[in-house]
């Protein structure tokens, strides 16, 4: 299980990705997010693992995720679904992710051919302001980490353009 601190990209700043026990298992640089569109994730010793960036000319919001150098997804809003958002996590070759449930307040399910291989809840945490990320044994969790926060980025960026209109 991870725990991550919700609505940081609306301040911008970097924070620890912990597990259960409290110990910082990612760094996450928020700060670089304002200058390039992308955000980067280091492991504890600071090395980088992966980085998430927006595509600039997409009809959906789309974020990629490349893990050690290498693409391995890229995370899109599923267009036409009617009452909930829904997020395709779509890897190189077959076995896509969705992620679907209440994805504004935290409370969802990430599946692959309808299987689920993670879930994102805060009910689990009593710190207020996080929720906690659970991977399934064999799933990478930073391409479930990657994709959680593309789907914080994306659901922010459609708050802020409906605030602004």
């Amino acid at each position: 299980m991870f725990v991550i601190k919700e609505r940081f990209f609306s301040i911008g700043d970097d924070f620890d990705v912990l597990d259960e026990h409290g110990t910082k298992v990612f760094h996450v640089d928020g700060k670089v997010l304002s200058v390039r569109n992308k955000v980067v994730i280091e492991d504890a010793s600071g090395q980088e693992v992966a980085t998430l960036h927006r595509h600039l000319v997409a009809l959906r919001p789309t974020y990629e995720i490349r893990i050690g150098g290498e693409k391995a997804a890229e995370v899109r809003k599923k267009l036409l679904t009617p009452f909930r958002d829904k997020f395709t996590i779509d890897v190189p070759g077959p076995g896509d992710l969705e992620m679907k449930g209440d994805l504004l307040d935290h409370e969802y399910v990430i599946e692959r051919d309808g299987s689920e291989v993670a879930s994102v809840s805060k009910r689990w945490l009593t710190i207020r302001d996080t929720y906690a990320v659970q991977v399934a044994a064999g799933v990478d969790p930073l391409l479930i980490i990657g994709s959680v926060l593309a789907l914080d980025l994306a659901m922010d960026r459609d708050k802020k353009k409906n605030d602004e209109g």
